[in-house]
């Protein structure tokens, strides 16, 4: 039972991973910008959150650094596709592409660096409870507070008046332009937001998941995330549900390996992959209930004056 605890520990710290960054991402979306450039702006932000702990020895200094470093790239990735008319498809390939060569140069000289010692973040007396302490209470606290992010972003996104024209301008930009909104501030505005936040999805894994920087460490949890948005159908409460499920899948590969499981190890590490290629042939076989779901203008250039 204990394994089970801990399992359920680790399918939580991996599922912040891919919500942190799924969240990012679904911001974009439905302010109706596509960015295929997560995994690029993980890594960038992996190497500048580590770099920024190995100098500092502060773990929130380290996330910050990763969301400006997110936030930097998302800008400029913006600025291209919204206000110069690039191919947000092109762009974001072109971005992951650069996320990659650039993270690996920038770190050549942190590889062999170590993280100093952290403090435990057990929660007293509710992480000494059997069973339920090592797998819920014993978590760094974003995990908490991506939990709490959730919520937020909810409460944003369908109770707010900013949710309403942020998503208004996914769905329909000409009118929200001609009812007098910034379309494009409001879309770079959106794109910077969730570039941070897969920036402290990029610095989580460098900082707490796996706390050193190898590079391509990121490992194409970017392009799950991206994928993670089509199957949670663009709402937040299940891009986290999403993401707990590919995180515990990730994460059941190790459980099954020290089990003893006689299973190739190339199978057990393809998991998460395979469950995403999986879910994603399940959802392509409604196509009607994606296009009914998806903001109506995702990937598509706005031009106030056309």
């Amino acid at each position: 039972m204990e394994s089970y605890a801990l399992l359920v520990a680790a399918t939580l710290n991996a599922g912040t991973v891919l919500a942190l960054a799924a969240l990012g991402l679904l911001i974009n979306e439905k302010a109706g910008v596509l960015n295929l450039g997560a995994e690029g702006m993980m890594l960038c932000a992996a190497i500048a959150g580590f770099a920024a702990v190995i100098h500092t020895g502060n773990d929130w200094i380290g996330f910050a650094a990763g969301m400006g470093a997110g936030a930097l790239l998302a800008a400029l990735f913006g600025v291209l596709v919204i206000w110069l008319g690039t191919n947000q498809y092109a762009t974001g390939l072109a971005l992951s592409l650069f996320g990659v060569g650039f993270s690996a140069f920038a770190g050549i000289g942190y590889v062999q660096e170590k993280l100093p010692e952290r403090a435990s973040h057990a929660i007293p007396f509710l992480a000494d409870i059997p069973l339920v302490g090592p797998a819920f209470f014993r978590q760094h606290p974003l995990v908490y507070i991506t939990i709490a992010l959730v919520l937020g972003l909810i409460w944003f996104l369908y109770k707010s008046r900013p949710g309403l024209v942020l998503r208004s301008v996914g769905e329909s930009p000409e009118s929200a332009h001609a009812l007098g909104y910034p379309v494009r501030r409001i879309r770079l505005l959106a794109v910077v937001v969730g570039g941070a936040l897969c920036g402290l999805s990029g610095a989580y894994i460098s900082v707490v998941y796996t706390p050193l920087w190898v590079e391509g460490m990121v490992a194409g949890k970017g392009w799950i995330a991206l994928a993670l948005t089509t199957f949670a159908t663009w709402r937040p409460a299940r891009v986290l549900l999403g993401a707990y499920l590919f995180g515990g899948v990730t994460m059941l590969q190790f459980h099954l390996q020290g089990a003893g499981v006689d299973v190739p190890s190339q199978l057990l590490t393809a998991l998460p992959y395979v469950a995403t290629i999986v879910v994603l042939a399940l959802i392509s076989r409604n196509p009607t209930w994606i296009r009914i779901n998806m903001p109506a203008s995702l990937g598509k250039a706005f031009h106030p004056g056309s």
